[in-house]
């Protein structure tokens, strides 16, 4: 199989996991007998650097050109001044909205081996094995009008959620199709009894489902999801919510691993190109050491091979993979303080796994 796959580094550690994860996939198609073109571009505070926008032409170019994009991250404390009118984190945004990747996927399967790191106690964190699915590009984030305004009693400031049937119906769809594939549970989070959008949802929740008899569809309250997150994360199969909701409840989700360097996600839309990254930041203070932890950005390789690429094998190599050096004690420093490895001994334990 011939593939182009275009990389988008970023920030920070960035670079240091991208090249652990490409590493990974020229391994994977030397055993297969793929061909990966790969293609490096800028997006973040190093594109604000160099092109003073955090999204340039040719990497939006490059990304609709490729079959797949892996990103690294972005962002870092050089660029967090609020007044900036250009920030990292909006060519992130802007490219998931150019390239129209609306569903984000967040797979959140602690490791046996990694219980111990969990702030958890053993027994909330034993069974847990779920995906969330955050829209991406509607809500509170993207809705209009926006800004702030100077008012008799000082400034006044505007954000607008917006959800229209189509974007709802879209992303929960696709939720109650990969709940087929799973445990045949759907959580659908939202705040109906407070927010006109989110009695929209569930409404139109209700109506997706009906069209899913083999699919039980529950609802939950945004405060109550966050609260059952820690006390009975194990009763979680698929969950479906909208932007902002996603973007706090992920990042809750994410503690229950134990460490955000071995969690991958996947931002897909209604092509096979989609966007991977791992859900960690791009840690500037240990950027350029080489004690990063790849395996996060490794598994968003193996969900790229799934998703845009079709090689399902493949990708469950790279996973196995994953988790025969975790079973075997190869771990970097945010897993294992007394031994652990760098960035490029953890990415070479993993290749040195595939067979």
């Amino acid at each position: 199989m011939k593939a182009s796959i275009a990389l988008t580094p970023g920030d920070g550690i960035g670079p240091e996991v991208v090249q652990e994860a490409r590493l990974v996939l020229e391994a994977v198609a030397q055993r297969h007998g793929h061909e990966f073109k790969f293609s490096e571009h800028l997006l973040g505070g190093c594109a604000i650097d160099a092109r003073g926008t955090a999204l340039p032409d040719e990497t939006l170019a490059a990304a609709r050109a490729a079959d797949a994009v892996l990103l690294g991250a972005v962002g870092g404390p050089k660029w967090d001044d609020p007044q900036a009118k250009v920030r990292p984190e909006q060519g992130l945004l802007a490219i998931r909205q150019a390239l129209g990747l609306y569903a984000n996927v967040r797979p959140v399967r602690p490791h046996p081996a990694l219980a111990r790191l969990s702030p958890l106690k053993p027994e909330r964190v034993a069974g847990v094995d779920f995906v969330v699915i955050r829209e991406l590009t509607g809500g509170l984030y993207f809705g209009t009008p926006k800004g702030r305004t100077m008012t008799p009693e000082g400034e006044r400031a505007v954000d607008t959620l917006v959800y229209t049937e189509g974007e709802i119906r879209r992303i929960v769809k696709l939720a109650f199709q990969m709940a087929q594939q799973r445990r045949q549970l759907v959580t659908s989070v939202d705040k109906a009894n407070v927010l006109e959008s989110s009695r929209l949802w569930r409404k139109v929740a209700i109506e997706i489902g009906k069209l899913f008899p083999d699919v039980k569809l529950e609802h939950q309250l945004v405060d109550s999801c966050a609260m059952r997150l820690i006390t009975h994360a194990a009763h979680f199969d698929v969950i479906v919510t909208e932007n902002m909701f996603g973007d706090i409840l992920t990042d809750e989700a994410a503690v229950l691993a134990g460490s955000l360097g071995v969690l991958p996600s996947a931002s897909l839309g209604g092509s096979r190109l989609g966007l991977y990254e791992p859900i960690h930041g791009s840690a500037p203070d240990i950027a350029g050491r080489g004690s990063a932890n790849p395996v996060g950005t490794i598994l968003s390789a193996a969900m790229l091979l799934r998703h845009s690429l079709g090689l399902e094998k493949e990708a469950r190599e790279i996973e196995g993979a994953v988790n025969l050096a975790l079973e075997e004690g190869k771990h970097t420093a945010d897993l294992d303080a007394k031994n652990p490895l760098s960035t490029a001994q953890m990415g070479e334990a993993v290749r040195e796994r595939l067979a």
